[in-house]
């Protein structure tokens, strides 16, 4: 469908990245745009392949039972989808085991006084019943009123005994305990139970001729005393009314209509499907917008199985850029009604990723990364949920600090690039991966973009100075890129000599300098400085020929930094790098700049034989990543860079620079093996600057100090327990504790306990260090709006 040119790049034959119109958009040439010198093209290249099919949904994969979920309004870190909040355990609730010891001995007490008040024993305990009823009953052989009296009296009493049992012992807590708080069949079956007991026990008491005086009350005596048929019939519709309404209460609390409501022939039956006005799968956007059609043709696809997670979230993101004006809804609906759930492609047209390792919600842009022990410093509501990682909280960077046993890539950094290459997909977000080789953050067709630096078969080039046309910001980025690990180099000054040879060299050639030539300025002296002078027009270039006298007078000074540039550059000027950081136009360079489109790069740096050189191109790469978010002048996608191994991207003004990410919805997953790695002076600025922190096992304990330090205390609760000797006064007791003290070789002493409220560190250097199980981590999150959530301990594969 026609887009206006926001989906309209192809991927070109063989490539890895976009083609021709993807390279125009994603790379940004310094020179005239020639053909690259290490992938050569015949003078008439064969017309461009179709692309390949998307990959169909997974199998069993139902996306209206995904859309119909039910996603709880959960605290950060918390995943989303079908989560229930449990239950929080009150601390001060009595345990089970002491309320049914409670009720056992209520029940014991109960009988024993009932067992007295059968024999008569006490005197005085008809004496109430014989001052409301004639004395006449009570003379000579008692009648029938007075033993219905009798039986009435002992009724009440029996009743009043129960309901004082039951106060004593907690019956209604227990109850609510063992009966209530339990989940279906469970609960109704408890119930059945405990309702048949209590029919058992009245029916076997004195209760009964209470309900037969009420019968007697109510039907006449000659009934009875008739057709013993008929008086039989009657006894046993007392009792099965009398049974009736015991258990009713039991069936009530026991939710049996319930139950049964579900086994019945409805609960076989298919769900129904909600009203057509609310149901997620009927697409009640559009028909409240007044597209019927859409609508139904969305509808139809995915009642059929031909629209993923993917296809929903995307074309419900164009959707949005529809309603907020970024899109025509003309195109909008044409594409919708020629290729249904294919509309709104990513540029690369793919619908879904080759690969998917880890558990993602898109609809609340979710990737699940574990779930929370059950470990007593973790929340009782935390425990067994699902933790997830989204842009919310990534949106104010994430810290990972683990060595290589923790096995970080592969449990965090994978899941977290494949979520963000979906929501690229979904055109909601643009990733960034550095890694060195061999890393395992999925195959290569997976990205849009692909540099291998270093590597003869990449198809495309890095951008040396990141897209940039200023010569003053390209001589930072560089400055940063190259003295910004030299604690005794200020890298304002070298930005400083960098600048009075990068904008007097493009002022005469209309490019920047590549790195060759930037070497040859900087190593060639007064001679390389003489003939860039003459090149320069003395009327049109009169600012830039007094940067080259300046430059030239600061030649030899004790503060000249040309020669510790010269040496950094020498890193990356080795034949092995020949053909890349070209800036003549003779390479396909990507450039961080496209980071206002939905581009999943990938860049691989030759970390085994050219450690310095990935150290210099991870600052220059994260240099120009910040450089590039701040120039956006579309921010709605979140932009993210991952970085694997991050230590030699954290300099004085990276740090400075990552808590301003948040600001421009975007941010950085840094990966280090050891805080060591980092300069000591970051320490507490890198642990200030990120939201998100992250250990794994196997830190050190001065390292896990630091985040002791950064996650802070909290008030706990604690008892101490001092046993104290008593000391006996009296000879027999005196000689019973030192027989005690013979016996069990213990003196006699007595437990004093204090309780007070103390401040502890919610995680210690020394459990950092020892205490946190392989295959766990310790996660702390913050989101942008500014919630926290505490840190607690992460089973990374539950």
């Amino acid at each position: 469908m026609g887009t206006e040119g926001t989906y309209d790049s192809r991927r070109e034959q063989g490539g890895q990245g976009a083609g021709d119109t993807g390279a125009r958009r994603l790379g940004h040439p310094h020179g005239s745009g020639a053909e690259s010198t290490r992938v050569p093209r015949p003078a008439s290249s064969p017309p461009p392949m179709p692309p390949m099919p998307p990959r169909a949904p997974a199998v069993g994969f139902d996306v209206r039972h995904w859309l119909r979920a039910h996603r709880a309004e959960a605290e950060p870190g918390l995943w989303r989808y079908g989560h229930r909040p449990r239950v929080v355990a009150d601390t001060d609730e009595v345990p089970t085991r002491a309320l049914v010891v409670g009720a056992l001995v209520s029940i014991v007490c109960g009988v024993l006084v009932w067992a007295i008040w059968r024999t008569d024993y006490i005197v005085v305990q008809r004496l109430p019943l014989k001052l409301f009823t004639p004395s006449e009953w009570w003379r000579g052989e008692p009648g029938q009123s007075a033993r219905t009296a009798s039986a009435v009296y002992n009724s009440l009493f029996a009743a009043l005994l129960i309901y004082f049992c039951g106060r004593l012992g907690n019956w209604p807590v227990l109850y609510r305990r063992l009966v209530t708080d339990r989940p279906q069949p469970a609960r109704a079956l408890a119930a059945a139970l405990a309702g048949l007991l209590v029919v058992w026990i009245v029916l076997g008491t004195s209760l009964l001729p209470f309900f037969y005086a009420v019968l007697h009350a109510l039907v006449p005596v000659s009934v009875f005393r008739g057709d013993p048929e008929t008086a039989a019939v009657m006894g046993m519709a007392v009792y099965v009314l009398i049974g009736a309404a015991l258990l009713w209460p039991f069936a009530r609390t026991g939710g049996w209509l319930e139950l049964f409501r579900k086994a019945g022939p409805v609960a076989a039956s298919p769900e129904v499907d909600p009203t057509p006005g609310e149901d997620p799968a009927d697409w009640p956007r559009l028909r409240a917008a007044g597209q019927p059609g859409a609508a139904d043709r969305l509808a139809a696809e995915t009642a059929g199985g031909r629209v993923s997670d993917v296809d929903c979230v995307r074309i419900g993101h164009a959707w949005s850029k529809v309603e907020g004006g970024s899109l025509s809804p003309g195109v909008f609906i044409d594409g919708v009604m020629k290729k249904g759930a294919a509309a709104c492609l990513h540029p690369s047209g793919d619908r879904d990723l080759p690969v998917r390792t880890a558990t993602h919600d898109l609809l609340t842009a979710q990737v699940r990364v574990g779930a929370y022990a059950e470990h007593p410093r973790n929340p009782s509501n935390r425990r067994g949920a699902g933790a997830a990682l989204d842009p919310t909280v990534l949106g104010t960077s994430l810290l990972a600090v683990g060595p290589h046993g923790s096995d970080r890539t592969r449990r965090l950094v994978r899941p977290v690039v494949e979520s963000l290459s979906l929501q690229a997909l979904t055109g909601s977000a643009a990733v960034v991966v550095v890694s060195g080789e061999g890393a395992e953050l999925g195959p290569e067709n997976s990205y849009d973009v692909v540099v291998k630096i270093g590597c003869p078969d990449s198809v495309y080039d890095l951008d040396l100075y990141g897209g940039i046309t200023d010569p003053d910001e390209a001589a930072m980025l560089l400055s940063e890129a190259f003295t910004g690990d030299l604690p005794d180099v200020d890298s304002r000054r070298a930005a400083v000599t960098l600048g009075q040879l990068i904008g007097p060299f493009n002022a005469v050639h209309s490019r920047f300098p590549s790195l060759p030539e930037l070497r040859e300025l900087l190593d060639g002296g007064s001679r390389a400085l003489e003939g860039l002078r003459d090149e320069l027009h003395p009327e049109q270039h009169r600012s830039y020929l007094r940067e080259v006298d300046a430059r030239e007078r600061q030649l030899g000074t004790p503060g000249d930094l040309s020669g510790v540039l010269a040496d950094r550059i020498a890193f990356l000027d080795r034949p092995v790098f020949d053909a890349f950081f070209d800036t003549r136009g003779r390479s396909r360079p990507f450039s961080l700049r496209a980071l206002e489109h939905p581009v999943r790069v990938r860049i691989v740096l030759p970390e085994r034989s050219h450690p310095e050189a990935s150290r210099i191109l991870t600052r220059l790469v994260f240099a120009q990543f910040l450089s590039s978010v701040a120039a956006r002048r579309d921010a709605s996608l979140f932009a993210a860079l991952v970085l694997d191994d991050a230590a030699s991207a954290l300099t004085t003004e990276s740090v400075r620079s990552v808590q301003r990410l948040r600001q421009l919805n975007a941010g950085a997953v840094l990966a280090v093996r050891s805080l060591d790695d980092v300069g000591p002076h970051l320490h507490a600025a890198l642990l200030g600057a990120v939201g998100c922190r992250m250990t794994f096992p196997g830190i050190t304990t001065w390292e896990g100090k630091r985040f002791a330090e950064a996650w802070g205390k909290e008030w706990v609760e604690t008892r101490e327990v001092a046993q104290h000797t008593v000391f006996a006064d009296q000879p027999f007791t005196r000689a019973l504790h030192a027989l005690r003290k013979l016996v069990t070789g213990k003196a006699v002493t007595t437990d004093a306990v204090t309780v007070r409220q103390v401040e502890r560190e919610r995680w210690s250097a020394s459990e950092l260090a020892y205490s946190v199980p392989a295959g766990h981590a310790v996660l702390s999150l913050t989101t942008v709006q500014g919630e926290h959530a505490p840190p607690l301990l992460v089973h990374l594969d539950g």
